[in-house]
């Protein structure tokens, strides 16, 4: 949820406050010295964190527990219990949001800013994706020791990026689940400073929208009212895994229920989603919370009209696991529900007692030396004395580092993506005069995108290329949406004078934004009539595209005269540096694309309510697994400055016997998790520039019910600095999760049969076909819905 979605919901509050209705927070930090509670068991750190969570939340009455049941939750005074926001953000850094205040300057007046998820995903790399999370991590906690955080974040976004218009893909890795689930493995590992570690996180993650949320606003269909229908196998096979993996692999401290309806029911009030499976299929325990998004429980009611009355809607969300209510529903209607007895305070025990035992592994302790801030947003410490925390001594020193300078800049290299390029790029020596065009060119905080935070330093593309040595004659040209044709001109005499013409643009927050959905994925405005005028001047013409969703390149694609295409996504703060750094050859590119770029009739074809995946008479089939049409750049595209040779380390094996793989997997204990094989592979540079390169195995066959999936993805490694002529090495290890496929219940199966390995996509460098004999056989099972 946006903060400007955040102030409306707060007005009514901040209004109550200044009436004197309610009183101001107090910022204060519990005392387990000389306070209230300093011989409560909340106060003994040798004692278990649910203990010690249950033994405080056994002193609250029945109105202290409602009052703290919403994200700015109250406290308990006479306890000594500070106030606590907990709707805190740092999507790709620390993010401006409720629980997060930045200083006008000094100290704690910036966050390293990141690039976007969409940008750094397709630099699939697993150990930049916990580097830039151990950041982040780092730099909250500093932000929390001085006040200007919580220590809980709403953030990921893993809902698989399916269809193009959807305003929030850019906050997402991308389209496909396997890969989806990868990311978000490694930055719950580094944001919450291991796989469930133990006493202490280091922050509190949270999995978000759980679950088939994506959509926002399109053609009349409204988030907050959409009932999103989804077949048990598609749940299973590809909205849920990214999920699974962040809960049941990860460990997540926090997970968020959406906006919408599943199958009728609201995602917040749906004991199937947030029972059956988040507890007890994956294990989601009790020292775990759930928050709802941001007014998602009022619209059980309001918007989804799913109950008859508030009391209804409040006990239905309450009982089916949503413990703290982002809004203030629960703490209005809350009293109602008791008074109806529709909840009992064992009920709103359950839900405080999982937030403050996640509370208890998280929080510091009040410090005499280090007394809070007083500030105009909610923050805390709590219980324990800092000199055991690990993260305790974190300060503005380790905010913005070098190493974060240098990292942000290498996740925007690694995740740009060269889509097209007939070998004007690198720039020749001979290209000093440029002429940089476009929205785009001179972007700053555009760069960012969504859920972004108060950067050190943006550098625009424009500076990037002064930076580069380049000599610029900028000229904006059109905006992003504009029809106006009045800065053409001045656009086409800089690309006369110019050796060659950069156009930046493509589409930003102004088109793709939370709360709002495209309705074509066609480049908006004029921009395409501008590249054209460019091209005519005959000069060599190279497209910067950015955004999170992909737009139509077809055109350009297809036109001689368009020398190259680099998608860029939104890169970050050293985004500028990062393009003309790939631009000038210093570095090289070789990102991939996350995301099927359609072609424009795509939009015509199906409609964003259809949540089905396969292809039918309605539906061409969703992303690169099912899509049965030729797409513009298909998943996984990406070139180099060089070429690459592929070929197998060790012939890998033509046969697996199913019973095999499953009996020597039977100690793994997760069975989708067990190894089916390691396939090595050797990966020589032919040319002479050094380069990284991005191994993709996927995996294809007829094995199992029709429609087969053109083909899934199934291992991935990233290769760093392959110089010229040499050879390098990467293990691709597959499970057998990753190629069973669901049957219409949701279960995985491992079908016997025929597969074909492949490696990389147009053109492939590598396949091994193998069989899969035996018995076809039943790896999981998915939970049914008891309601159904």
């Amino acid at each position: 949820m946006r903060l400007r979605y955040y102030l409306l919901w707060l007005a009514p509050y901040i209004e109550l406050v200044f009436s004197g209705v309610i009183p101001p927070t107090v910022y204060t930090f519990p005392d387990c010295v000389n306070g209230p509670l300093k011989s409560n068991a909340v106060c003994d750190p040798t004692k278990d964190a649910a203990t010690r969570a249950k033994a405080v939340i056994a002193l609250f009455t029945v109105d202290e527990l409602i009052a703290n049941t919403d994200s700015l939750s109250p406290g308990v005074p006479r306890l000594g219990l500070p106030s606590y926001e907990w709707w805190s953000e740092a999507l790709h850094g620390v993010a401006s949001s409720p629980g997060v205040t930045f200083a006008s300057s000094g100290n704690f007046s910036s966050a390293t800013s990141f690039p976007q998820p969409i940008t750094l995903g397709s630099a699939f790399d697993n150990q930049l994706v916990k580097a830039v999370a151990t950041v982040i991590s780092t730099e909250a906690r500093a932000f929390n020791n001085f006040g200007r955080a919580g220590i809980d974040y709403f953030t990921p976004n893993i809902n698989p990026f399916k269809d193009p218009r959807w305003g929030r893909g850019q906050e997402t890795p991308g389209e496909d689940p396997y890969h989806i689930s990868q990311y978000v493995f490694n930055l719950i590992d580094g944001l919450q400073g291991g796989i469930d570690p133990q006493p202490y996180f280091k922050i509190a993650a949270d999995c978000k929208h759980f679950a088939a949320y994506d959509l926002e606003d399109w053609e009349g269909n409204i988030r907050t009212s959409f009932d999103a229908q989804v077949t048990l196998q598609d749940l299973s096979e590809y909205y849920l895994p990214p999920f699974q993996s962040c809960v049941r692999d990860a460990k997540v401290a926090s997970v968020m229920c959406s906006y919408n309806s599943v199958n009728g029911i609201p995602s917040c009030a749906n004991s199937y989603l947030l029972q059956t499976i988040l507890r007890y299929y994956w294990g989601f325990n009790d020292d775990r919370w759930v928050t709802s998004d941001c007014d998602a429980v009022d619209n059980i009611i309001s918007t989804h009209n799913y109950t008859s009355t508030y009391a209804e809607a409040v006990a239905d969300a309450l009982k089916a696991g949503t413990d703290v209510d982002c809004g203030t529903t629960y703490s209005t209607h809350l009293p109602d529900a008791f008074n109806q007895s529709l909840i009992t305070r064992p009920d709103l025990e359950k839900a405080l007692v999982r937030q403050y035992t996640s509370l208890v592994r998280l929080v510091t302790a009040f410090s005499k030396s280090k007394p809070p801030h007083s500030l105009k947003i909610i923050r805390l410490g709590y219980f324990d004395p800092p000199s055991i925390q690990p993260y305790r001594q974190l300060d503005w020193s380790n905010v913005n580092v070098p190493d974060a300078q240098k990292l942000a800049y290498q996740s925007a290299v690694e995740g740009i993506v060269l889509l097209k390029n007939d070998g004007t790029l690198p720039f020749k020596p001979s290209i000093k005069k440029l002429a940089l065009i476009g929205p785009w060119a001179n972007a700053t905080t555009q760069m960012q995108g969504n859920y972004e935070g108060i950067a050190p330093f943006l550098v625009s593309p424009l500076q990037g290329a002064i930076d580069a040595g380049y000599h610029v004659t900028f000229a904006e040209g059109t905006t992003i949406s504009d029809t106006s044709t009045s800065g053409f001109a001045a656009a086409v005499a800089a690309a006369q004078a110019a050796d060659a013409v950069i156009f930046a643009g493509g589409i930003d927050e102004s088109v793709e934004h939370e709360g709002g959905d495209r309705i074509t994925i066609v480049w908006p405005g004029n921009q395409l009539n501008l590249i054209a005028a460019l091209e005519a001047v005959g000069k060599p013409v190279v497209v910067l595209q950015f955004g999170g969703g992909q737009v139509d390149d077809t055109v350009l694609k297809n036109n001689q005269t368009v020398n190259a295409i680099v998608w860029a996504g939104y890169p970050g703060q050293s985004g500028g540096t990062a393009i003309f750094d790939i631009l000038s050859g210093k570095a090289s590119p070789a990102g991939r694309l996350t995301i099927t770029q359609y072609p424009a009739v795509y939009t015509d074809q199906i409609g964003m309510t259809d949540m089905t995946l396969r292809p039918s008479a309605t539906n061409p089939g969703r992303t690169y697994k099912w899509y049965q049409g030729t797409p513009v750049f298909e998943f996984g595209s990406g070139l180099h400055y060089t070429n690459f040779d592929v070929n197998w380390r060790r012939t890998p094996q033509s046969q697996y016997n199913i019973q095999t793989l499953i009996t020597g997997a039977s100690g793994h204990g997760i069975l989708d998790l067990a190894s089916l094989d390691t396939f090595d592979i050797t990966v020589k540079n032919t040319g002479k520039v050094s380069s990284d390169y991005v191994a993709l195995l996927f995996v294809n066959g007829s094995a199992g019910p029709a429609p087969h999936p053109n083909k899934q993805l199934v291992s991935y490694a990233r290769l760093h600095d392959v110089t010229g002529g040499s050879t390098s090495s990467a293990s691709l290890s597959v499970t057998l999760g990753s190629i069973a496929r669901a049957d219409t219940a949701g279960n995985l199966w491992l079908y016997s049969g025929s597969y074909e390995l492949s490696v990389d996509v147009g053109p492939v460098l590598l396949t091994h076909r193998f069989e899969l004999v035996g018995r076809s056989t039943q790896i999981t099972t998915w939970p049914q819905n008891p309601a159904a």
